[in-house]
């Protein structure tokens, strides 16, 4: 792996994390904070546009790099859709967590897929 590769992934996730961060934020302000709603916007947003990325520019992998690996790595965060799934019957709303766990690979592959159709 090139240091400019490198570089690209770290540019693009320096720009995805925070971004995360903020939708995260306003999303959890404006919706019920029972369900992890921020991280449930985000994940679908990153898969979109990964999805349209790699059908989009597929050929250009400095552009995929730096916008699918760095920025929609950062952006999407699976990890915390764990934790909160987890936490979610951990505190008795069994019914949250089983909606959060169907629903989020489920709209994601299908936000994947739409951004895949909107960029051939």
């Amino acid at each position: 792996m090139s240091q400019a590769t490198v570089a690209l992934v770290a540019l693009g996730a320096a720009v995805g994390a925070p971004t995360r961060w903020y939708v995260d934020l306003w999303t959890q302000r404006r919706w019920a904070p029972i369900f992890p709603w921020g991280t449930f916007t985000v994940n679908i947003i990153g898969s979109a546009l990964l999805g349209y990325l790699v059908a989009r520019w597929s050929r250009d992998s400095s552009l995929v790099t730096l916008m699918g690996v760095g920025f929609c790595g950062a952006l999407t965060t699976f990890s915390s859709f764990a934790w909160e799934s987890h936490r979610l019957a951990e505190d008795g709303a069994k019914a949250f967590a089983s909606l959060n766990v169907v629903a989020t690979p489920l709209v994601c592959c299908a936000s994947a897929a739409l951004g895949w159709w909107l960029g051939t």
